[in-house]
C-alpha cells in the first residue's frame, strides 16, 4: 500500500510544480438568486377607480449565473425563470426557463475590446439605458459593444440589427410587439474621468431604427429617431452634485416630426460621521421632461426610452412605465426632497417626496398631477442576504384622471416585501 502512496505522490509532483510556477490566468465563478416579491396594489402603475378592490400576489426570480475570465477573454451566462407564484401547475412540462445573458468580450490589450451577445447596456445614472433590476425580469439587448478605457476616458460604440426569424427572402420587415422594441440601433458613449477634480462627465448620442412599415405585407419602412446629451458629476467634502441634459429630434412611431428634451439636476449632501455612526443624507432634484398638449406645441413629448424609469419618477411608476391615456403625452415635472438615513452598517432606510406636474398646457386643466410619498427600508440579515420593504400612497388631482384614469378622491397606496438571496457559491482559479 504505501509503494501505490508513493507512486501516486510521484505522478502529482511535476502538476504540482507547474501550477506552482505558472501564473494562475483563468477564473470561473457560478452565483445563484433567489428573488421573491410580496406586493399590495391599491393604485400602482395606474390610478384605481372608486370601489376597485386591490390586489395582491407574489412574484419570483430564479436566476443562475456563471462567468469565466482570463487576460484576453471573458464570457458569462446566465438563465433566469420568473414569474408570480401559483401561475404555473405542480407537474410543469413547460417551464419558462430562459437566457436572460449570454456574451463574450474579447480583450485585445491597450484598451480596446468587443462584447456580443445577449446583455445589459448600464450607462451613467440609467436614465436613457439601464439595467431595470427591479423589474421581475429586468431589460436586455442583443448587440455588439466595441469599446476602449485608459484611466481617464471610455469609449463605447453599440451596434445593433434586430429580427424575428431567419427568413429566407422577403425584406426585413420587423414585428416589434414582443420583442425588442427596436429595429437596429447605433449608439456612441464617451466618459471623462478627471484626475485631478471629482468631476465626471458623459456624452451619449444614440440612433434608434423603428420599423413603422405594414404587417400584412410586410412591407418595411424604417423611422430614425436620435437622443443626445450628457450627464455630469461632481462629489466633493460631503456634496453629491449631478446633471443631464437629453435632446431628441427626428420621427418617432407615428411618423410626426421630433423636438423634445429633458434636463435633470440633483442635489445631495451627507452629514460627516464616522464609520460607526448613523449618517444622514438630504437630497434635493428636480426633473423636466419636454411634453405636447396636442396643438401646434414647439416641443412633442420626450421619450426616456430603455432607462430604470423606477428609480427616478416615483416608485409608484405613474410615469414612463405605465403610459398615459387617451393619446395624452404631456411630459413631466418632478420635483423631490429626500431622506437618507443608514442607521448601521447592515440597516438604511429613504423617504422622498414627489410632486408632480405636466410640462405641457392641457385645455382647460391645472397642471399639477399629484403628490407622492415613498418609503423605504433595507436590512441586510446575513451574508448574501438582503430584507426589503416599502409603503408608497399617491394624492391626484382632476389631471390625474384625465391623463391616467382613475378616480383621485380614492385612495392611491402600494406596498412591498422582498427578499435578496444572492451568493456566489463557487469561485475557482487556476
Amino acid at each position: 500500500m504505501k509503494t501505490t502512496y508513493w507512486a501516486m505522490l510521484l505522478m502529482l509532483l511535476p502538476s504540482m510544480a507547474y501550477t506552482q510556477t505558472t501564473e494562475k490566468e483563468n477564473e470561473f465563478s457560478m452565483s445563484i438568486q433567489i428573488r421573491p416579491r410580496a406586493e399590495y396594489r391599491n393604485g400602482a402603475l395606474v390610478p384605481r377607480n372608486e370601489g376597485e378592490e386591490p390586489a395582491g400576489f407574489i412574484n419570483n426570480r430564479a436566476r443562475l449565473s456563471m462567468e469565466y475570465k482570463r487576460s484576453d477573454l471573458q464570457m458569462k451566462i446566465s438563465a433566469q425563470h420568473v414569474g408570480v407564484w401559483g401561475q404555473d401547475p405542480q407537474i410543469d412540462k413547460n417551464g419558462r426557463f430562459i437566457m436572460n445573458e449570454a456574451w463574450a468580450k474579447l480583450n485585445f490589450g491597450e484598451g480596446f475590446f468587443a462584447q456580443l451577445g445577449r446583455q445589459s447596456l448600464v450607462y451613467d445614472d440609467e436614465r436613457i439605458l439601464g439595467g431595470l433590476d427591479w423589474n421581475i425580469a429586468g431589460r436586455y439587448h442583443d448587440a455588439l459593444k466595441l469599446g476602449y478605457a485608459n484611466p481617464n476616458n471610455q469609449l463605447h460604440l453599440i451596434l445593433a440589427f434586430n429580427q424575428n426569424d431567419e427568413t429566407k427572402i422577403g425584406g426585413t420587415y420587423y414585428q416589434q410587439n414582443g420583442a425588442q422594441p427596436y429595429k437596429n440601433m447605433q449608439t456612441f458613449w464617451y466618459h471623462y474621468f478627471s484626475s485631478y477634480t471629482s468631476f465626471d462627465a458623459s456624452l451619449l448620442f444614440m440612433n434608434l431604427g423603428m420599423e413603422t412599415g405594414d404587417a400584412a405585407t410586410k412591407e418595411s419602412h424604417t423611422r430614425y429617431l436620435q437622443t443626445m446629451g450628457t450627464y455630469i458629476t461632481y462629489k466633493d467634502n460631503g456634496w453629491n452634485v449631478d446633471g443631464a441634459f437629453y435632446y431628441q429630434m427626428g420621427k418617432n412611431l407615428n411618423a410626426e416630426k421630433v423636438s423634445a428634451f429633458m434636463a435633470s439636476l440633483q442635489v445631495a449632501y451627507a452629514f460627516a460621521s464616522s464609520s460607526l455612526e448613523p449618517t444622514w443624507t438630504i437630497v434635493a432634484s428636480a426633473d423636466y421632461l419636454s411634453g405636447n398638449s396636442g396643438g401646434s406645441d414647439k416641443y412633442k413629448a420626450f421619450n426616456p426610452l430603455y432607462g430604470t424609469h423606477h428609480k427616478f419618477y416615483g416608485a409608484m411608476d405613474y410615469f414612463y412605465a405605465s403610459d398615459f391615456v387617451s393619446g395624452y403625452a404631456p411630459g413631466l415635472f418632478d420635483k423631490r426632497l429626500g431622506v437618507r438615513f443608514r442607521a448601521s452598517d447592515k440597516v438604511d432606510m429613504d423617504l422622498n417626496y414627489h410632486h408632480f406636474s405636466t410640462a405641457a398646457k392641457l385645455s382647460g386643466l391645472k397642471k399639477a398631477l399629484g403628490s407622492e410619498m415613498d418609503y423605504q427600508i433595507n436590512w441586510s440579515v446575513m451574508k448574501d442576504v438582503k430584507l426589503s420593504a416599502g409603503y408608497s400612497i399617491m394624492r391626484g388631482t382632476e389631471t390625474m384622471d384625465v391623463v391616467k384614469g382613475g378616480n383621485h378622491k380614492s385612495w392611491q397606496d402600494w406596498g412591498w416585501v422582498s427578499v435578496n438571496i444572492n451568493p456566489r457559491v463557487l469561485f475557482v482559479r487556476w
